[in-house]
């Protein structure tokens, strides 16, 4: 079966569709065969693979507004880039289909707010009580040397998620975004110490 994984947060604007598209990116480009699902009816993601070069490492698209379906057999790994607002039977049933939930998060006081609830009906599935699906955070265009960082590990800490890493405010993202690429199509010289940034995650994801 292949290795899926869900980017959640119930706030629009958290980052799941850049978190989403450079994580297939990184997978597309160590020539593994990966499906982006877009549950999300903004349908951003897919708009983002529209974009795409003929040329740049192969990524599938996969439109599953209605509900799941199984990815084509040859597919290895599924990322599935969902909506604000996930609750209830909706983020059940995507839940219990993972094996990697990540939570991108912004920190901001209504980031966390808007956060509360969800991490609370998260970490109570099934699926993730009893380690069948494991939950991540990242931090999204934040520098980790900062207070605002130090607060959103503190509000973090009472759910004891881990933190696999920070993604900083960066326009690397935004330019490569724009031409239907990641971080991991650019230059290796422009971006090393954002892709530095990255190998936390992707360890994680990973193991």
């Amino acid at each position: 079966m292949a290795y899926s994984i869900l980017v959640a947060n119930p706030k629009g604007g958290s980052g799941k569709s850049t978190l989403s598209t450079n994580i297939a990116g990184f997978y597309a480009s160590q020539a593994t065969r990966v499906m982006l699902g877009d549950i999300d009816k903004q349908q951003s993601s897919l708009n983002w693979l529209a974009q795409r070069p003929p040329a740049a490492p192969a990524i599938q698209g996969w439109q599953m507004i209605e509900g799941l379906a199984k990815p084509p057999k040859d597919t290895q790994v599924v990322i599935l880039d969902s909506p604000a607002g996930l609750d209830g039977k909706r983020l059940r049933a995507l839940v219990k289909k993972v094996d990697r939930v990540i939570v991108p998060i912004q920190p901001s006081p209504f980031d966390m707010w808007a956060s509360s609830e969800f991490f609370d009906a998260l970490l109570a599935e099934k699926a993730v009580r009893k380690e069948k699906t494991f939950v991540g955070v990242v931090g999204m265009r934040v520098d980790p040397r900062t207070r605002s960082a130090r607060e959103l590990e503190s509000f973090l800490s009472r759910y004891q998620v881990p933190v696999l890493g920070w993604i900083r405010d960066t326009q690397f993202y935004v330019q490569a975004a724009g031409a239907g690429l990641t971080l991991f199509d650019l230059p290796p010289a422009r971006v090393r110490r954002d892709i530095e940034a990255w190998r936390p995650i992707l360890s994680w994801l990973d193991n």
